[in-house]
């Protein structure tokens, strides 16, 4: 049996713009995806801590030290520049894997979305 445990999180973290006219995902710098472990491609949840929303999209590969952090597509609808999101991912593993697995959270700074 596999279950589905919590595997990244990026805290807290401005939204820099968001394109309804791209196809969709979510645009991240690339140093906030390789502090979290976070994947191009990888399924992510997104949490708007402004409004409530919560859906899921993909991830993929912004600038480095841009701080950026873009939804596109669909996903541009239940944001808006500037609001605070958490970006959440989750991977499936067995209970005995699970119970040694350490997620990677990560805490940029929440004004310029940078590593400290």
């Amino acid at each position: 049996m596999l279950i589905e445990i919590f595997k990244s999180k990026i805290h807290r973290v401005k939204v820099t713009q968001s394109d309804l006219n791209y196809i969709g995902s979510i645009t991240i710098d690339e140093d906030l995806l390789e502090a979290s472990g976070i994947l191009v491609g990888e399924r992510v949840y997104i949490v708007n801590v402004n409004n409530g929303e919560r859906f899921d999209t993909y991830a993929i590969k912004g600038k480095r030290k841009s701080g950026e952090i873009c939804l596109n597509g669909p996903a541009a609808r239940k944001v808006q520049k500037g609001d605070i999101i958490i970006i959440i991912s989750y991977a499936q593993m067995t209970p005995e894997e699970a119970k040694i697995f350490q997620p990677k959270i990560i805490f940029p700074d929440e004004n310029t979305n940078l590593l400290n």
